[in-house]
Formats: C-alpha cells, structure tokens, sequence
C-alpha cells in the first residue's frame, strides 16, 4: 500500500519527515528516490531533526556515508549516487550499519535495492506544479511496518493527498 503527501516549501518537507521520525524504530530502512534537488536531503534533515539530532545534516555526496548521533536513534545516512556496482554499497559497511540498531537512510536508494533488506519504508519525491511543491509517495514494505502503518497514516495526516 502506497501512502501518498504533498508539501508546497521546503520547510514543510522537513516538517512531514519529522512526523515520520515517530514512526521510525531501530534497524528500519529508509529508501529515498527522486530527481536531483527533489528533497531528499531535505527529508532526511527533516527526519533528524524529528529524532533530536542537533547538528548540521548535509549530504553525504562526496563521502557517501555520514553517521548521525545524539538523537533517540542514530541515523547513518548514505548517498549512493556516484557508486557504480551493487558491491560498492556493501563495501561501504551496509550489514554493519543495519546491525547498528539505528535508522539507514539512502538517498538515490532505488540503484541498490537488490542488497536492502525487503523490510524498508520507500520514499518517492517528485515535483509539484510550483516550484517548492512536492508528491511524496510512501511505500512501506515487509512485516515490521504492517503493525505501524497507522501510525504512519496519522503521522502524514496534514499532508495527506489521498
């Protein structure tokens, strides 16, 4: 079942991803899809933020992984834009990081889904008719999320587009 949200600013973006840090739990998944400067970043700004995590959250382009502590969870946040093979992603510490007990967030996620966990919550962004508009469709999948997706559907309630 796909959920779907709009947001019309940025800052609502982040304000949706923060209600969906409620929901989020130790060892999930967060797959993140979308064109360039679609909000993926912005999500996960949004999301750390929801989890209590202070400092500044950018994108791990460059570095491909960056690790967020301080927070009711700890985020590892990847960008797996530039990587070329599947096996490049599970260099970078994968089955690691998904042991670690917190939450996986992956921007450009889709290029890598053979080597996550079927468990995971996909986030597709798309553009809006604005230029701050944004469609967010929301795809739990696996058995953890069957228990939360009323919670889920609470948490988008003010962005709802169903």
């Amino acid at each position: 079942m796909t959920l779907h949200a709009r947001t019309a600013a940025v800052d609502e973006t982040r304000a949706l991803a923060a209600a969906v840090s409620e929901v989020v739990q130790p060892g999930d998944v967060v797959v993140l899809a979308g064109d360039l400067g679609a909000g993926k970043t912005a999500f996960v700004q949004g999301l750390c933020r929801g989890l209590g995590i202070e400092e500044r959250v950018t994108s791990p382009t460059f570095t491909l992984v960056h690790v967020y502590d301080g927070g009711r969870l700890p985020v590892h946040h990847l960008d797996v834009y530039r990587l070329d093979q599947l096996s490049e992603a599970l260099d970078l510490g994968l089955a690691e990081m998904l042991d670690a007990g917190g939450v996986v967030l992956v921007e450009w996620g889709e290029a890598i889904l053979p080597v996550l966990p079927h468990d995971r919550l996909e986030i597709r962004l798309t553009f809006g008719e604005g230029d701050d508009d944004r469609t967010l469709a929301l795809t739990p999948e696996g058995a953890s999320w069957g228990p939360r997706l009323d919670r889920l559907r609470a948490a988008l309630a003010p962005w709802s587009a169903t």
